[in-house]
């Protein structure tokens, strides 16, 4: 039986929320949509008139059409060329979902998507259905097939692993911000020492090309190291401009809620670096230039309004 026009509006008004859940849960965009679009055709097979809860229902069916697909889509990262990193989504995109709260704020985070890596699918279902959604224990055990216990346990389990991950405080918007356009300053001036002065330690840089563009698979680590990569990223060059199509515009952004940098070629997002910016100072750099995960963060770009960049690279 085909779908009136009041269950098909059911259903979009769902959407948001259903994407929001997939894109934490896998971590990409373009898999979110896809097990969201598998969840309607779900709803298209169901006798909706027997569904007495539809939200409750289409949650259910999501996340564990999420929880079937985790599993390929790790064997599949087995298989990844260079370091798989999470797809960044710019400030302002709807698939970011709620973020009145600390919790919801942070389980979109770049840092605690990465580190979500680390999770089992259900230990991944439950934080991000309890912590960026607010669901209680009760329902998330009915969506899993779980005890209420269960359920407390793998919560409790989820979030000792990421806050492992997670020792460092970080700081308001306005003081990252400076701290960003102070270390890209620093930068392109080609000096090192005041890059140095504005790292954590144990700063890492990290890259995901997939294959398709140059990045660093294996972290460049500590402080000196990380200065000496980004003075080098930063440095002119022909066969730079000429692989990334032109001279990119570098601008100072959010993504995932927190700081980025973000180089645009025509219109083009070429690649997103996300910061981690700590009391201690900028402590992680996780660069996305895989064009496949940037489609996208292009498209919400072009949405939305931005300042001047802050200069053209190489």
């Amino acid at each position: 039986m085909p779908l009136s026009v009041k269950d098909v509006e059911r259903f979009e008004a769902a959407r948001p929320r259903l994407e929001a859940i997939a894109y934490r849960l896998f971590g990409s965009a373009s898999e979110a949509e896809d097990a969201v679009q598998e969840t309607f055709l779900r709803w298209q097979a169901v006798d909706v008139e027997r569904v007495e809860v539809p939200e409750a229902w289409l949650t259910k069916v999501l996340t564990n059409l999420c929880l079937n697909q985790l599993t390929s889509a790790r064997a599949r990262r087995e298989t990844y060329v260079g370091q798989w990193l999470p797809e960044p989504l710019l400030d302002g995109d709807p698939m970011l979902g709620p973020a009145d709260t600390a919790e919801q704020r942070e389980s979109v985070s770049y840092a605690v998507l990465t580190l979500m890596e680390r999770l089992s699918p259900n230990e991944r279902a439950v934080y991000v259905l309890r912590e960026a959604f607010d669901y209680p224990h009760r329902e998330i055990a009915e969506i899993l097939d779980l005890t209420e216990a269960a359920s407390q346990q793998i919560l409790h389990r989820a979030k000792k692993r990421i806050t492992d991950g997670r020792a460092r405080t970080e700081i308001d918007e306005a003081a990252t911000r400076r701290i960003v356009e102070e270390f890209l300053t620093a930068a392109t001036s080609g000096r090192i020492e005041p890059l140095v002065r504005l790292l954590t330690t144990d700063a890492i840089a990290i890259g995901d090309g997939g294959g398709k563009a140059p990045a660093r698979a294996k972290p460049f680590e500590g402080a000196l190291a990380v200065a000496k990569f980004m003075r080098g990223l930063l440095k002119p060059a022909r066969s730079k401009r000429a692989l990334a199509g032109g001279s990119p515009e570098v601008h100072v952004t959010t993504a995932n809620g927190g700081p980025a940098v973000v180089a645009v070629v025509d219109g083009r997002v070429v690649g997103i670096m996300c910061l981690e910016v700590t009391t201690e100072g900028i402590a992680a750099f996780r660069s996305q230039v895989n064009p496949d995960k940037l489609e996208r963060a292009t498209e919400v770009w072009a949405a939305t309004e931005h300042g001047e960049p802050l200069f053209h690279a190489f």
